[in-house]
């Protein structure tokens, strides 16, 4: 085992990532499905479908239909369509159902993520030690604090909540609902190249190629098989004293 800094290999953290990935992908819409049906969110959509529904059949329109389709309308069949559209925007109830859906998708999407990220991320590396993610554990990578240490409860949180589920996840997850909802301009997609600008610029030029949630809780990911992770830091200063003092011990004088 080696006490200086032993990288995990960038294809083994990636493989690991890909695997972690596709179980909170699994995991996540699990919970999302489950909330949703808590929440009777289904019964909100089919009622804002009913009132397009309706609005449509009422004005002899189509709301589904592209820009391309709605210039090939004639003038008259345009002046319907925006006839159509004023007076289901002017409808109080219906702009509830659709605040109503547009809120209880961010909640489900938000404490589903959260659930599965918690799980995986936070919960299963305090059972398998040393800030093991399932992926991690099969292809013997582990985290520690940069110093050598393991990395404790506070850190491997942080690291959950802030840097993965906080800046990595759902920013980006909010940003593409608001561009599902069209709640939000060219300002959306800017964020999200920023986001994985900065992340990319983390992993290649950092001396430890951290992300940006290792770089926020101050670990790294190792090689599991060659590094040696003290328990803390009064047993790695006494390591390396023992050290020290064995080499100077072995020193011709």
């Amino acid at each position: 085992m080696i006490t200086d800094l032993q990288k995990a290999s960038i294809w083994k953290r990636a493989a690991a990532g890909i695997f972690d990935l596709i179980l909170l992908c699994v995991l996540a819409v699990g919970c999302v499905w489950l909330l949703t049906a808590a929440v009777g969110y289904d019964g909100y959509s089919a009622e804002l479908e009913q009132a397009y529904a309706d609005y449509e059949t009422r004005y002899g329109v189509e709301f589904q239909i592209t820009q391309a389709q709605y210039e090939d309308l004639s003038t008259e069949q345009q002046e319907q369509y925006t006839a159509a559209y004023n007076a289901l925007i002017s409808d109080e109830h219906v702009l509830y159902i659709y605040n109503m859906l547009m809120n209880l998708t961010l909640l489900t999407t938000t404490f589903g993520i959260l659930l599965a990220v918690l799980v995986l991320e936070f919960f299963v590396p305090l059972w398998l030690k040393n800030g093991q993610t399932v992926g991690k554990k099969i292809f013997a990578i582990a985290l520690m604090r940069t110093d050598g240490v393991q990395v404790n409860n506070l850190q491997l949180f942080a690291r959950t909540i802030l840097g993965k589920f906080t800046i990595e996840i759902m920013i980006p997850a909010y940003i593409l609902i608001m561009i599902f909802f069209n709640a939000i301009g060219i300002v959306g997609p800017i964020v999200l190249a920023l986001i994985a600008l900065v992340q990319v610029v983390c992993l290649i030029a950092t001396r430890t190629n951290s992300a940006i949630h290792d770089l926020l809780a101050g670990t790294v990911a190792v090689d599991l098989s060659s590094q040696m992770i003290f328990r803390s830091t009064e047993d790695m200063i006494a390591y390396k004293k023992k050290i020290a003092a064995e080499q100077a011990a072995r020193q011709v004088y």
